[in-house]
């Protein structure tokens, strides 16, 4: 199979999809690997190591796309890359099509076979492929809620952690997954006073057993959320139903219960956002200011520590793409039940109910593109 590497090009994003060590694991497997000239240069790699491992660099992008069997990336295909994807091939990356109708459409009509890292799922009901990217973003959304906490960058001017004589920042959580666990983790460490929310009672038990003192679990509900907002100096979002919507828990009305110049930070962007004021940001122009709140609200946060994320979602994602390509999708999908929910769009069709239900579209199983 010959596997496409093209350069990220969505704002600040500086990740890559692949590392000079798994161009090497394609290749001795008789794959052949095509890597954008300074695809891995945001990242740390260069061309050199890619070629040193048996890629091929090539300037034409246009090239990668048109020749590539099984297309490799980070982010989902943002507008100049809509008309390059191509029937039957396969695009194997973050898509997060609830959060993009444009990005859906432009998908199903390419008749592409766009297998989305965010939905594949073990049979203990993990994202393996989500998982080291929502550390990454949970641990991220903390540091940068502090920083924009600070006076200077327009927040109230709280020190997350206090100091002795002064009390501690209050952070709330909103989700006890992978994200609200990396975030509740930095903001105990910095000395806040935490709260996560959740609507899993075995899981506030699970959390309630292994987190530090200073980390209070609560139930999730509109009545306890809005008890909590005008304590609180940092909110962060971080609600996830794979292949969803985020269901929205803070209202534009609740967001005046909150003291001005404390920030949201809503991790969820990248499927909708769990705060209704939420917009996606870039990098670039990372905050803005609703109701006297600070929203951070950028939809790639991973992408501003890039050689720390790609070396973590190669690691995981280097597995199935080893699968992908020397099975081919049906076959590997067929061995590998994990990458059942995470075929998402095949061949003009969706194949993900969740993604179809977000905008009231046709649904049809899996099981009727691989049988």
């Amino acid at each position: 199979m010959l596997i496409g590497v093209p350069k990220e090009i969505k704002s600040h994003e500086s990740r890559v999809a692949l590392l000079p060590s798994g161009a090497l694991s394609l290749t001795r497997k008789g794959h052949k690997v095509m890597v954008e000239a300074g695809a891995g240069d945001g990242s740390g790699f260069p061309d050199e190591a890619y070629e040193l491992n048996g890629a091929q660099i090539v300037a034409d992008v246009e090239k990668i796309w048109a020749e590539a069997d099984m297309i490799m990336k980070v982010k989902e295909p943002v507008g100049p890359e809509y008309n390059r994807m191509r029937e039957g091939q396969i695009i194997f990356t973050y898509f997060h099509f609830a959060a993009s109708e444009a990005l859906t459409k432009a998908v199903m009509d390419s008749g592409c076979i766009a297998i989305a890292y965010e939905t594949v799922e073990s049979p203990d009901r993990s994202l393996p492929l989500l998982i080291p990217m929502s550390e990454v973003a949970g641990r991220m959304s903390v540091q940068q809620g502090a920083k924009y906490l600070e006076k200077a960058q327009g927040g109230r001017g709280v020190l997350l952690g206090g100091i002795p004589g002064v009390k501690p920042g209050n952070v709330l959580i909103l989700g006890g997954g992978i994200v609200g666990v990396n975030a509740a983790k930095m903001a105990a460490g910095m000395g806040a006073n935490v709260t996560i929310m959740d609507i899993s009672l075995p899981r506030l038990r699970q959390l309630d057993d292994f987190m530090p003192r200073n980390v209070t679990t609560i139930y999730s509900s509109e009545a306890n959320i809005r008890e909590m907002l005008p304590l609180l100096d940092l909110v962060v979002g971080g609600v996830l139903i794979p292949g969803a919507k985020a269901p929205k828990l803070i209202t534009r009305d609740m967001l005046k219960l909150m003291r001005p110049g404390s920030v949201i930070v809503d991790v969820a962007i990248d499927q909708g956002g769990c705060i209704e004021t939420a917009r996606p940001t870039t990098h670039d122009d990372p905050i803005y200011i609703v109701e006297d709140v600070i929203h951070y609200c950028v939809a790639n946060m991973p992408g501003a520590v890039p050689y720390t994320s790609t070396v973590g979602l190669t690691n995981a994602t280097m597995p199935y793409a080893l699968q992908i390509a020397d099975k081919g999708w049906k076959k590997a999908l067929k061995d590998n039940r994990d990458l059942v929910p995470g075929l998402n769009v095949a061949y003009g069709e969706i194949t993900h109910k969740d993604v179809a239900a977000a905008f009231d579209l046709e649904w049809k199983p899996v099981e009727g593109f691989i049988n």
